[in-house]
């Protein structure tokens, strides 16, 4: 919807008629007092939003639009509307309240037992799509086909399947000593090996292609500041990735590695915690937008929560060093220009409490306004599915959220979402 106004006049002025795609199937009309519009950053008063077969065809006004007699109207009263949110950074098939080597007395199922439940966490939470950045065993593409199949809840998911990096890197195994090693799945050394790497995990369902370019907080023996792949190895991965039509996300908290991925061509910046000024300042101008996707919230639970759940210690330590850092950083991107998604690395906290990140993207920045493009708009377009989700808009699925109060006023309100629709059908809340 290239012009909210034009289309708010346009509809009502044809009374509702639907394009002739969506002749058949009958219409459910949704209103509320208040929609938050996040393409135009404004706020509109009693929309009439119609869908059909789970997308949006028609947006007027409720004050001025004539109703069929028989039509069915979802009345959310005093509301406010929010295109459903998008998460750039989960993982469904972890366990924040499982740290460390308490993970071993699992077996290696469980872990896909346990994604369904925090599917169904984040969708609660309002999240009605995810972008889910590596997983074991290929966790996140199973459970999107049997999110997509009817057989569980949860919500839209673009899955990784397994993450990409070096040998002892952040994405391979650092936990266990070579007696009860097994190759690792995503490992690869090389331009040639990565290439492959990227192959096979769009071979078998990835729809985005996750690398790691520097160490991390939570594995074993790498630093956060590290970079364990070169920029060579970087640009293969992207290029090939590029070719096959797949955007890629690119763990890294050191300000060289980050440097490394955004001059490779990498779509996404995750965490992004140490970086420098002049790796802003190429974020900034590089003529291919890139994103960052940086986590400011979890570290509050880490913090509170890691060492009971059995977080090693020198976890716990490079989580301390790194956290205010990347928030002080965080404004500094905003404030320099940068774009921004919204991004939780729900796994590392619960994934029914990541709408708390919004008020920290506040409070180090961003307008809630912004915060909400963040996970909404701008996700959508880091994704490249500005067709399918990211704004209440005529064509676009039919997700939505509602809130009791104003988060224009109060950013809080997204910490307890009283309503999803996802396509047209409403999974929690008003019946």
């Amino acid at each position: 919807m290239k012009n909210f106004a034009f289309s708010l006049c346009a509809t009502a002025a044809v009374a509702l008629s639907a394009p002739a795609w969506a002749q058949e199937a009958p219409i459910t009309y949704f209103t509320a007092a208040h929609m938050v519009d996040v393409e135009n950053a404004k706020v509109i008063d009693q929309p009439l939003i119609g869908v059909r077969e789970g997308r949006i065809i028609s947006i007027a006004d409720r004050k001025t639009a004539q109703l069929p007699a028989d039509a069915k109207l979802v009345d959310l009263g005093n509301k406010t509307l929010l295109p459903g949110l998008i998460d750039m950074h989960v993982h469904l098939d972890s366990l924040a309240e499982i740290g460390g080597y308490n993970g071993l007395q699992y077996t290696d199922s469980f872990w896909a037992m346990v994604a369904v439940k925090n599917a169904r966490d984040m969708l609660n939470a309002g999240f009605t799509t995810v972008r889910n950045v590596g997983s074991s065993n290929r966790n996140d593409i199973g459970l999107k086909q049997a999110i997509e199949s009817g057989y569980a809840a949860g919500p839209r998911i673009v899955p990784a399947g397994y993450a990409l990096g070096a040998t002892g890197g952040h994405c391979d195994s650092t936990f266990l000593p070579p007696s009860l090693e097994t190759p690792q799945e995503g490992v690869g050394n090389g331009e040639q090996e990565l290439r492959y790497q990227v192959r096979r995990q769009r071979k078998y369902g990835a729809e985005v292609i996750k690398v790691c370019a520097t160490g991390g907080v939570f594995s074993r023996n790498t630093e956060p500041g590290q970079q364990q792949l070169s920029e060579t190895e970087l640009r293969a991965i992207a290029d090939e990735a590029h070719q096959w039509g797949l955007r890629v996300a690119s763990h890294a908290h050191g300000a060289s590695g980050i440097k490394a991925a955004i001059r490779a061509g990498i779509d996404t910046i995750e965490h992004a915690s140490l970086v420098d000024d002049e790796g802003i300042k190429l974020a900034v101008a590089r003529k291919q937008p890139v994103w960052f996707s940086m986590d400011i919230f979890n570290t509050d639970y880490t913090q509170a929560e890691g060492k009971k759940n059995g977080v090693l210690e020198d976890n716990l330590r490079k989580d301390r060093e790194v956290a205010q850092i990347q928030r002080d950083n965080f404004r500094k991107a905003h404030d320099a220009g940068v774009r921004l998604v919204f991004g939780s690395d729900a796994g590392v906290m619960p994934h029914g409490k990541v709408g708390g990140q919004f008020k920290v993207m506040v409070q180090y920045g961003m307008t809630p306004m912004e915060a909400i493009q963040a996970a909404t708009r701008n996700a959508a377009q880091a994704l490249g599915r500005e067709k399918d989700v990211g704004a209440i808009s005529v064509g676009r699925y039919a997700d939505m959220i509602a809130v009791d109060g104003d988060p224009i006023a109060n950013i809080r309100e997204l910490e307890d979402v009283d309503v999803v629709i996802k396509g047209g059908d409403v999974v929690k809340g008003t019946k």
